[in-house]
């Protein structure tokens, strides 16, 4: 996010700063790379910046984060999660062992190379989708993560920025973009209060939190295609399952922390 922020001179501390949790898929839980997330939020600040806060700025972000998640699966033989790009799992017992394994075999040198050659890539889709002729915007509530993004408080310009990550990022089924979006503004809202966010233990209990509240309300299902059953057509199939009540109780969940 840093890189294609400072790409567009409009470099955000401490937006970026708090994607910190995202990496390694949301928490070191190996769903989608944290390069996704942050890139798709970078992209939700300059659809901001070109059409101010609404529906047509959150149309524009969701269809930049399609491009990044299709430019990302380009280089990752089509995969977009942590896990399965570094063949590591984060969490359980063999937690130390498998950092070690994953410094040994160059991890960090193979994922700094990878953000290396995709930060340009991702600024190229940004442009692009943001150059292409308005598409006209679906009738509100158009992201569920600008739902909740909204619900918690946010400004206009974060409830932007969050709107690409809604359907998984760019509507891609993967992990739920609400839970995405909620540890990113528990991130923000404990950057603003002095702390550091991988020291603090208010951090870590809301993120708990966050994830359990997720967990009971969305039935224990991480991915937005398993929660919703399906895979969402466009922007408009979206938007038209949150008008119709679709994601509600995890909404609700997540902005309750």
């Amino acid at each position: 996010m840093s890189v294609v922020d400072s790409s567009f001179d409009h470099p955000l501390k401490l937006e970026e700063k708090a994607t910190l949790p995202l990496a390694g898929g949301i928490l070191q839980t190996g769903y989608q790379c944290g390069m996704l997330w942050g890139a798709a939020l970078a992209a939700g600040a300059q659809a901001y910046r070109l059409h101010g806060p609404g529906s047509q700025a959150e149309t524009e972000a969701i269809i930049a984060a399609q491009r990044l998640v299709e430019s990302f699966r380009a280089r990752t033989n089509n995969e977009i999660n942590c896990l399965e790009i570094t063949d590591m799992n984060w969490q359980g017992k063999s937690q130390g062992k498998q950092i070690l394994k994953f410094f040994l075999r160059g991890g960090p040198i193979g994922c700094f190379r990878m953000a290396a050659g995709y930060a340009p890539e991702a600024f190229s889709a940004i442009n692009t989708a943001s150059s292409e002729n308005s598409i006209e915007a679906p009738t509100p509530p158009v992201s569920c993560t600008s739902m909740l993004a909204q619900k918690m408080g946010l400004s206009e310009m974060h409830i932007v920025m969050a709107a690409g990550l809604a359907g998984g990022i760019g509507l891609s089924g993967g992990a739920c973009g609400a839970l995405g979006a909620a540890i990113w503004i528990l991130g923000m809202n404990h950057l603003e209060e002095g702390e550091n966010l991988w020291t603090s233990e208010v951090f870590q209990l809301k993120t708990a939190e966050a994830n359990d509240r997720f967990l009971k309300s969305s039935d224990y299902e991480f991915e937005c295609s398993d929660i919703v059953g399906r895979m969402f057509e466009n922007v408009d199939d979206h938007a038209g399952h949150l008008r119709a009540g679709g994601c509600s109780e995890i909404i609700e969940a997540l902005a309750a922390i």
